[in-house]
């Protein structure tokens, strides 16, 4: 084999070099996509418990499903609703602690449920227990929902007084200011009830229309029809 030169061999060096930075050029610009997978495309993507309905289900009786993946959950803790109120619960960053409560809230609840539910079954009127609902997020969902305010008061300085003046108020407000009641509703001081026994006794009462933070929820109602003479006051 014949040997290189000194020039011959600088200028393959520098070639190999070249084409090392252009490689290196074009993986940079790749799209990040996998190219194949372990499913075939006739594979359907797995569905959590609340979204399989009968009409969507119905389709997938004879097509097979992908595995799901490990963060995909179903349990009623994963919901956003719940998983948002915990973080508020939560105090001086003890999450361990907040989902403990959240916990014994959620087992409260169905206790509770189920006590009513055989008492009414066992009564005069058996048809009325089947109303009752006893799961605990379908309790903890419609409480919100059922908290939730409409309007809001906004402080507006005109001619140096201070006016309440309502205002509406967005989807996301108007869940934490429910939220934030039920926690306030919940730590209430009571030497006889404990945080999670109050707070599920609330959202029981909340989910029938009843109980302190729908009292709330109406007395805001009632202060902004009161000052909606000052309603003009959002546009001045």
């Amino acid at each position: 084999m014949e040997q290189l030169e000194d020039g011959d061999s600088i200028a393959l060096l520098d070639y190999i070099t070249m084409l090392k930075t252009l490689q290196s050029m074009w993986r940079q610009q790749l799209p990040l996509v996998r190219c194949m997978s372990q499913y075939p495309p006739t594979y359907k993507e797995p569905l959590l418990p609340a979204e399989q309905e009968e009409e969507v289900c119905n389709e997938l009786v004879f097509s097979p499903i992908k595995a799901a993946p490990p963060t995909m959950s179903g349990s009623a803790f994963e919901h956003p609703q719940v998983k948002k109120f915990t973080n508020i619960v939560m105090y001086g960053g003890n999450k361990d602690l907040a989902q403990t409560l959240m916990a014994k809230t959620f087992e409260r609840i169905k206790r509770t449920q189920i006590q009513r539910y055989n008492e009414t079954r066992a009564g005069e009127d058996p048809a009325a227990a089947e109303e009752i609902v006893c799961d605990p997020l379908q309790v903890f969902v419609r409480a919100i929902e059922n908290a939730k305010p409409k309007l809001q008061l906004k402080p507006v300085v005109r001619g140096g007084i201070t006016y309440r003046v309502p205002r509406p108020i967005t989807e996301y407000r108007s869940v934490f200011v429910a939220m934030r009641w039920f926690k306030e509703a919940g730590r209430e001081k009571d030497r006889k009830m404990r945080f999670y026994d109050r707070l599920a006794a609330e959202l029981i009462s909340a989910a029938n229309n009843e109980g302190r933070v729908i009292r709330l929820k109406q007395e805001l109602h009632r202060q902004c029809e009161a000052n909606r003479a000052y309603a003009h006051y959002t546009y001045g």
